[in-house]
């Protein structure tokens, strides 16, 4: 498989490149973490800039590989991360635009790429751990609304979301993976509390939301009615395939920076350190080919990526936290301190191995469906 650019990618590149080059430096300054009306703002401000210059729509409406050129340029150059909007950008909306309705796909993608609507994910729930069928969340249908009510957790964004990405329950008595139904929230509708986690980093990006007799409209379901598992894998494959192409780039860029504080603070003769940091750069190179591989792979297939998430996902997530801890040995003491770069990061980092499916769910789907190896009892 051929993985250079060709010649329409590589001047894609290139106008990218110029683009970034002469729009970054006059970019206003970031908000503080714990400003997240400041941050959405920021955020929104962002997209905008790259609707309006012509690149919002890399994520949908262009090949999965000139996805990647982008996410691998924007990182490189230090653009902002897309922040608020990664629900709406990164799940949400290439699932409602591989499963969406016409009517669905004009309602919701151009608000995302336009950069005026934040989308939060509703999967997660207090009982169901890792196992995300055992959701117990119920959705009645009640004439042209369902009647929601239950709980979500880990909601990424919801403080400042307008819109939810909601797993629910239909159908109680059905087998668990065939009575889930994917709707679209209104974070606006009466019967919503939003309640903001602090995580170990003291940022407070996810939250617990409670659902009390909320009504949806059934014109906001994605897919058929309990049909929703099948829909939720079209999601969990874009969150896994390509969502975290960007920050292998920002790792492997770490990774440089560890090299240069190792030879400053002399522990660079430490041959040890070495190394692990070699391992480490040929770790990342191979995980950025898995990933060219991935969306090459899902550009063939119709551009859904393919349980080949899982195994990049998987590694991935160990390798991001074998950075951090290298991290750790590069400061000695001083990682101790949260004001030092790299600190807050390898806290955050040990969630990998548990957001977007844990590292045994990521076993499971690689053994059953690439090995091809009966289901565990």
């Amino acid at each position: 498989m051929d993985l250079s650019d060709t010649p329409e990618e590589a001047a894609f590149r290139a106008r990218l490149r110029e683009w970034l080059a002469a729009v970054l430096p006059g970019l206003p300054h970031q908000p503080s973490p714990d400003d997240w009306p400041g941050r959405r703002a920021y955020d929104l401000g962002w997209q905008r800039r790259l609707h309006d210059a012509g690149y919002a729509d890399v994520h949908w409406g262009a090949p999965p590989s000139v996805r990647l050129i982008f996410l691998e340029e924007t990182e490189k150059a230090g653009a902002p991360y897309v922040g608020a909007n990664f629900v709406g950008l990164l799940h949400a909306g290439p699932t409602i635009a591989a499963e969406g309705t016409a009517q669905q796909r004009e309602r919701w993608l151009p608000p995302i790429l336009r950069g005026e609507e934040v989308w939060c994910q509703g999967f997660s729930e207090p009982d169901a751990g890792s196992d995300l069928a055992a959701l117990r969340t119920r959705a009645r249908r009640d004439g042209d609304a369902y009647v929601v009510t239950g709980s979500k957790i880990w909601t990424s964004h919801a403080e400042v979301a307008d819109w939810c990405e909601l797993l629910v329950r239909t159908d109680p008595g059905a087998p668990k993976h065939r009575g889930i139904t994917w709707l679209a929230l209104p974070m606006d509708a009466p019967g919503i509390t939003v309640r903001p986690l602090r995580t170990l980093a003291g940022s407070a990006e996810f939250a617990e939301v409670f659902l009390d007799e909320v009504r949806v409209p059934v014109a906001n379901r994605v897919g058929d009615e309990n049909d929703g598992w099948r829909v939720t894998m079209v999601t969990l494959s874009f969150e896994r395939g390509t969502a975290f192409a960007g920050e292998v780039v920002a790792c492997r860029r770490v990774l440089g920076e560890l090299a240069v504080e190792a030879r400053k603070n002399g522990r660079w003769d430490d041959p040890g350190l070495r190394r692990r940091l070699g391992r480490l750069h040929a770790e990342f190179r191979a995980l950025w080919r898995l990933t060219q591989w991935n969306v090459s792979a899902a550009q063939a297939s119709g551009g859904v990526p393919g349980a080949g998430g899982s195994v990049f996902k998987l590694r991935y997530s160990h390798a991001r936290q074998e950075l951090y801890d290298a991290a750790a040995e590069v400061l000695g003491p001083d990682c101790l301190d949260l004001d030092r770069p790299w600190t807050l990061d390898r806290l955050s980092s040990l969630a990998y191995t548990i957001a977007a499916g844990t590292s045994q769910i990521q076993h499971n789907i690689i053994a059953e469906r690439i090995l091809d190896l009966p289901k565990g009892r």
